[in-house]
């Protein structure tokens, strides 16, 4: 008999913090032949008490206290991928490494030349609140200090929530002195943040520089500017976590004669998997500086790294001589010219590549590269992978 396993994801959600884990979750489960049964109230459908028939050999699920209660009477293992379950340290569990992933959203804020940051968390959020930790402690290596502020949990939920949810941004940035390097945890408020950054007159990037959320294309992608953040790789976890229920479900043994199940005793077990990368758009796609012939400069590339440009080019625009500029570049951000029109270029490839399925040919000319074996030598030198190992690395919920 194949094994039959519940899944309780609270599915009516479109987040891939939800669909993306059924989904990874649902590829092992082929790969194993199970029998898998979406069961939102697998809590309830569990029977209070020991039976001689249960109606499931493992739960995949957002577990809440109930289900961890009831599995853990009838011997069925539940593996948890619900960092904020109130039974998170009570079920073994398969999460993202948040702390982690808060460590690169700074590093990538510092690698822009940011020197101010601010960052902004929902209430009683566990995930956002360890990438807050992250956040702030590599930040505080570096000797910056952090602005930090929450918000409601769903601004959605009613119409209090959402002018309170106004309220806590417009107060936490009414101490901002910009340039800012910005880390907001959820998309919709990285949303509202930009759009009361257009409301005072600041650009984005270019005065705020905002990293937010887990990557919900929706939110990032089709307003401008569109928003940077961070690929989680919920599918992965989704795999993962099957992957440890098979475990448990493979230490769980038949009782001699009386139809009892026997689950062999384990401590909960997390398993934390890092990201898979940031994933850089318009809301962070630039260089901070104080200079202001630097800004002009980069403005320029910016705007023009697409198109064939040298170093004459960029002084032309920056209205300096080409050996001047030159040592404002190496001055300021450590690097000549011709270096940074090609990070820039990079930075646009990787992230064509990561999230298109477009010609390496078409993406190398767009970008500025032209004929695909000047990008190719460039990924080798830079990244040591090819373009077609970086798509493949990066291409969106394909990774195990």
């Amino acid at each position: 008999m194949p094994r039959r396993v519940a899944i309780m994801l609270d599915l009516n959600w479109s987040f891939k913090r939800h669909s993306a884990i059924y989904a990874g979750a649902q590829r092992y489960a082929q790969e194993q032949g199970w029998h898998s049964i979406i069961d939102e109230f697998a809590d309830d459908t569990l029977p209070a008490r020991p039976a001689r028939k249960v109606p499931y050999d493992g739960v995949i699920a957002r577990a809440n206290k109930k289900l961890v209660r009831r599995a853990r009477r009838l011997n069925v293992p539940v593996v948890n991928v619900w960092l904020s379950s109130p039974a998170w340290k009570s079920a073994p569990g398969v999460f993202a490494d948040f702390a982690a992933i808060g460590r690169l959203r700074a590093e990538h804020l510092l690698s822009r030349g940011l020197h101010r940051f601010a960052a902004l968390i929902s209430e009683d959020e566990r995930a956002q609140a360890l990438e807050l930790g992250g956040f702030t402690e590599t930040l505080a290596e570096e000797g910056y200090p952090c602005i930090t502020g929450k918000v409601p949990l769903d601004p959605c939920e009613s119409l209090q929530a959402w002018r309170e949810t106004e309220r806590a941004i417009t107060a936490w940035m009414n101490d901002w002195q910009t340039p800012m390097g910005v880390y907001v945890g959820a998309e919709i408020i990285g949303r509202m943040v930009a759009q009361i950054c257009h409301n005072r007159g600041w650009r984005v990037p270019e005065d705020v520089a905002i990293i937010a959320g887990w990557n919900e294309e929706t939110f990032c992608e089709h307003v401008r500017p569109t928003l940077t953040s961070v690929e989680v790789g919920y599918d992965r976890i989704g795999y993962e976590a099957a992957r440890l229920l098979g475990r448990l479900m493979g230490e769980a043994k038949k009782g001699s004669g009386s139809g009892e199940r026997i689950l062999t005793p384990v401590s909960p077990e997390h398993v934390l998997l890092p990201p898979q990368g940031m994933i850089v758009r318009e809301s962070t796609d630039f260089f901070a500086v104080d200079d202001p012939v630097m800004a002009a400069a980069l403005e320029f590339i910016a705007a023009n790294a697409h198109r064939r440009i040298g170093q004459d080019d960029v002084a032309h625009a920056a209205m300096m001589e080409t050996r001047t500029l030159q040592r404002h570049f190496r001055k300021f951000i450590g690097r000549p010219i011709v270096a940074e029109v090609r990070r820039v270029r990079l930075e646009r490839a990787k992230r064509e590549l990561a999230q298109s399925q477009r010609k390496i040919a078409e993406i190398s000319r767009d970008v500025g590269f032209g004929p695909p074996m000047r990008m190719y030598e460039v990924f080798v030198r830079e990244l040591g992978v090819t373009p077609t190992a970086y798509r493949k690395q990066r291409q969106l919920g394909k990774n195990d």
